[in-house]
């Protein structure tokens, strides 16, 4: 079985505020399309886009992102 990378970015903003994608990708520093194609699966971001989108957060990246 392949390990694949899944996010929990969707609940995360659900729970903050109710943050939209647009919002998410002008704290990290990418482009909505980029954090839509993170949250569904299709796209995995860089080790520094990862950090940032756990900063905007205050969580751990293992909070956000699940290697299974």
């Amino acid at each position: 079985m392949t390990k694949k990378i899944t996010n929990n970015i969707r609940k995360l903003r659900f729970n903050y505020n109710e943050m939209t994608q647009k919002d998410l990708a002008d704290l990290v520093g990418v482009s909505r399309q980029t954090i839509v194609a993170i949250e569904k699966d299709k796209y995995s971001p860089s080790l520094e886009v990862a950090f940032k989108i756990a900063d905007v957060f205050k969580v751990t990246i293992a909070d956000v992102f699940i290697y299974q």
